[in-house]
This record gives C-alpha cells, sequence and structure tokens, in this order.
C-alpha cells in the first residue's frame, strides 16, 4: 500500500496546478506541510508577519473545508481556478490539523489536473455599437487603464487604442506602465482636469472607487457618460450608471472596439487636448520648482526627483504610505506593465515588503536582472519592518526606500519632540501622527547583515541609492530624512473617504 500524509496531498496538489512558489510562517503542523511542498520541487519562503488569516474567509472568491484526505486534491483545484476566473481574487482552504499528519492509500484519492486557463469572452455587439456612437459624439474623451487591463495583459490592444483613437488616457496606480507614463497621450499631469471635465470615459478594467472618487460630482461631470469594460458584471454600473455597460475580457472587448472605431480619430488640435496640456504645463512647472529646492531637509518632490533620475526603466516598483505613495506615483514614472504595487483598493499599509520580497524571489529565479524598488513611508515601514531579516535570509538584493518625515502626514523636528518631552507625558503632548524623529531605521537592515544608509542630503541620496543599484548580492535600505512639515502641493479637491456601497 502506496501511503501519504495530507501534509503531501497538499502540495502535490499545489504542484499540479503549476504553483511554484509558497510563501508562509511555520508553526506546528504547518512544518510539514512546508517540508512537503519543497519535497514536491516547490519553493518556501518563510515570513515574519502572521496576519489574522481567519479573517481572510470574508474576503475570499473561495473559501472550503476539505471534508477528507481524498477531497484535499479537487478542493485546492477548485481554489486556484477561482482565483483566477474572472475578477482575480483570493481563496481560503481551511485544513484541519489533524489532517496533515494523518495518512491514506494513494489509490483512494481523487487527483485532479491542472485547471485549463481562463475562457476568453466577448462583449454584447449591440453594447460595442452604443460605445462606439458615444466615442463618436464626445467632445472632450478619456480613457481610464485600471489594473484589470493590466491583469489582462492587453497592452498591445490598449496602445493599438489610444494611439488609433487619439484619445487622451488616465492610468490608475496599478495600470501604470500598460502604456508609458511618458506617453504623449498619458494626462496623468492633468488627472483632476481630465476627471473634471471629461464628458465620455472609457473605463479599461478601472473601479469607479475611492481611487476614483466614486465617479462623483464634484471630481467629475454630473453629466459624463460611462463606457466601462469589465471582466466582473457585479462590477457593471456602480455607483454611475454605464451608458455603455461591455462585460468581457479587455483585450477581446479592445479588439471589438478597434474593429468599429478605427475609421474615426479625434482632433489633436481640439479645445480638449489645448486645455489638458496647458494644465499638464502648470502642474509640472509647480513640481519641478518643489523638486529643485535645495534647503534641507529636503521635501518629497526634492526626494523623489532625485530617486526617479536613477532608476532603470525596467525596475519593478514597490509603493506604500500616505504622501509617500501618492506623490510618488506622479513623480515615479512606470514604463512597463505590471511593473507597479502598491497598497490597492483597500489602502492597507504593510504589503509593501511582503509584496517586494514575491518581486525580489522571482526575479531571483529568473535571473532577470530587473531590480526591485520598495519606496515606504516611515509608518507604512513601521507595519511590516521585520521583513527585512527575510530579505537578508534569502539574499533577496531588493531595495527599501524609507521615506522619513517623523509621522503619519507629518511629524515634528528632534528639538521639538525634546520640548514636548519636558513638557509632561507624551501620551497625552505628543501629536498622534508623530513617530519618533529621526529613527534609524537602516539600522534595522544592518543588523540583519544588509547595507543601511542614513541620507540627509541629495549627495547621499543619489550615492546610496547608486551603490545599492550597483549591488545585486544583498537588500539595502536608505533611510532618508525629509522635512517633518513637508507635504503634497495643493489639491484642488480633497478625498471623498465615504464607503463603496
Amino acid at each position: 500500500m502506496d501511503e501519504v500524509t495530507g501534509a503531501q496531498l497538499i502540495a502535490e496538489a499545489l504542484k499540479s496546478q503549476n504553483v511554484e512558489y509558497m510563501f508562509g510562517i511555520v508553526g506546528v503542523p504547518i512544518i510539514e506541510v512546508a517540508m512537503a511542498a519543497q519535497a514536491a520541487g516547490i519553493k518556501y519562503v518563510g515570513m515574519r508577519n502572521e496576519q489574522a488569516v481567519e479573517a481572510c474567509r470574508l474576503y475570499s472568491k473561495f473559501s472550503a473545508r476539505p471534508s477528507s484526505l481524498e477531497m484535499i486534491p479537487a478542493v485546492v483545484e477548485k481554489a486556484v481556478r477561482s482565483s483566477i476566473y474572472g475578477r482575480p481574487g483570493a481563496s481560503y482552504i481551511d485544513i484541519a490539523g489533524d489532517m496533515v499528519n494523518a495518512k491514506i492509500d494513494r489509490a483512494n484519492v481523487r487527483f485532479v489536473s491542472c485547471c485549463p486557463a481562463p475562457p476568453v469572452s466577448q462583449a454584447d455587439s449591440r453594447e460595442i455599437t452604443q460605445a462606439v456612437r458615444l466615442l463618436r459624439a464626445a467632445q472632450r474623451p478619456l480613457i481610464i487603464i485600471g489594473k484589470g487591463a493590466a491583469y489582462a495583459r492587453a497592452e498591445k490592444e490598449v496602445r493599438e487604442l489610444v494611439e488609433v483613437t487619439g484619445i487622451p488616457f488616465l492610468p490608475t496606480p496599478m495600470g501604470k506602465g500598460v502604456l508609458p507614463d511618458d506617453h504623449p497621450n498619458c494626462v496623468a499631469a492633468a488627472r483632476s482636469r481630465a476627471l473634471l471635465q471629461a464628458d465620455v470615459i472609457v473605463l479599461l478594467g478601472a473601479r469607479l472607487n475611492w481611487i476614483l472618487h466614486f465617479g462623483f460630482p464634484p471630481r467629475f461631470s454630473p453629466h459624463v457618460k460611462i463606457i466601462q469594460v469589465d471582466l466582473c458584471a457585479e462590477e457593471l454600473s456602480n455607483n454611475v450608471r454605464a451608458a455603455s455597460a461591455l462585460l468581457g475580457d479587455i483585450g477581446a472587448v479592445v479588439r471589438q472596439l478597434l474593429e468599429t472605431v478605427r475609421s474615426w480619430r479625434f482632433p489633436s488640435d481640439s479645445q480638449w487636448w489645448l486645455t489638458l496640456k496647458e494644465k499638464m504645463t502648470a502642474n509640472a512647472q509647480i513640481s519641478k520648482s518643489l523638486a529643485l529646492r535645495s534647503t534641507l531637509p529636503m521635501n518629497y518632490y526634492t526626494a523623489f526627483h532625485h530617486i526617479s533620475e536613477l532608476l532603470p526603466k525596467d525596475c519593478i516598483i514597490v509603493s506604500e504610505g500616505a504622501n509617500t505613495m501618492d506623490i510618488g506615483r506622479t513623480m515615479l514614472l512606470n514604463y512597463l506593465p505590471r511593473h507597479r504595487l502598491d497598497a490597492g483598493t483597500f489602502g492597507t499599509m504593510g504589503v509593501g515588503p511582503g509584496f517586494a520580497i514575491a518581486a525580489g524571489v522571482l526575479e531571483q529565479t529568473q535571473k532577470s536582472a530587473q531590480r526591485v524598488v520598495c519606496i515606504e513611508g516611515d509608518s507604512a515601514f513601521g507595519f511590516s519592518g521585520m521583513e527585512v531579516e527575510t530579505m537578508c535570509r534569502y539574499k533577496l538584493p531588493v531595495i527599501i526606500i524609507v521615506i522619513n518625515n517623523n509621522g503619519i502626514y507629518s511629524g515634528v523636528d528632534p528639538k521639538t519632540w525634546k520640548e514636548m518631552e519636558k513638557m509632561g507625558d507624551m501620551t497625552t503632548i505628543a501629536p498622534p501622527v508623530t513617530l519618533l524623529p529621526e529613527a534609524r531605521y537602516e539600522q534595522v537592515m544592518s543588523a540583519f547583515g544588509g547595507r543601511g544608509y542614513l541620507v540627509r542630503t541629495v549627495e547621499e541620496l543619489r550615492s546610496a541609492l547608486q551603490e545599492s543599484l550597483n549591488n545585486t548580492q544583498m537588500p539595502s535600505l536608505l533611510n532618508v530624512l525629509i522635512d517633518p512639515a513637508s507635504d503634497r502641493k495643493q489639491q484642488e479637491f480633497p478625498w471623498l473617504t465615504r464607503a463603496n456601497l
């Protein structure tokens, strides 16, 4: 009799679904699962930051508990299939601890082959006709490229749509790079103006959630017409009723649009293009004036300006934080699809180091020579900072840049902090947004064998970043001290902080 354990079945089932990497935190009985995964040829990466895994059940596309050992492969296959079919998302499998070491005759197990690739669907032809009619009549059209277009690997089709029609486009944060940020039709530098004045918007795999202000006035025109392309039927007409709802694969639907709209082109000398270009020029001048300030401590714009000058165009950018992430989205350009990861739809802090480790493991395995650069606010880094030990353990050449303003949104300088300490109990005196001034985050990296740099000046920043880029053998951390009062340039509108119901 050929007996196998539950741990072996889990590992073999994952391997049969072409799973190559496993990330986890071991403890009894997870140790056995991790060891079985390695024995099956799956690369195991041990992490440090354990989150509330049980809570995942509520937010997963699929959750299940195998009723027996023989059902484990079938449940794993369905979990993988559910995670990649339709809109991608997490799956959750709850396996009882006593099943991990239990044994069963292999002949009694229901083994399942790898799930097929997701099916590709097209939109209703009547909706395509309606969408093209709306586009042809538009005076101020705009394309918004979301991360759904990146996931669909639709960069070729989206580029053709933009260049055939001549319509300006905006990327969402993780839609950056589907078309390069320096593409002549990209109007990210005039984002507020584009959103407010557009009369027809094509949403390509983007959601009208808080990142796009729910599509509501005053950020959008109350009369805007939405052409929504999405793989998820439930997403269509969320918050704003779609004038044309195109359900299907982004690439396939864009090809349908191109078949009908190819003979039409939005004029490049229109008043709409003139308005956007004027606003882009004005905003660029404001950002440039902030970036070229020589005062110390540096501000956000100065730090990002010099970082952007040195980063390779093919690097993977991971970013999280408040102002750090928001300003970084505009100043750190992406040139390739699927090369940016940030806090995303839920704005969850603490994900950056984990994202960077996953990207670093992949790049290390593929020997692609692409660099992974993780840019963190000092508060965001605090959530998962101990993952630097994971980076050092696996010698992942990840570069972490902590933009340290001594707080959340803003902090205070060391002198002010000491004065506050003299006033009494800091739990009643220190502003809730403040953190310890000039915390030495780079020493956390040095403690585990990586390279740590304390950065105060432009010269130190450029030198430390160039050294880190040249070092492909170990991770580095740049602790960039900026002005605690540094802030974003004046915004036309505040964020709409309401739930997406």
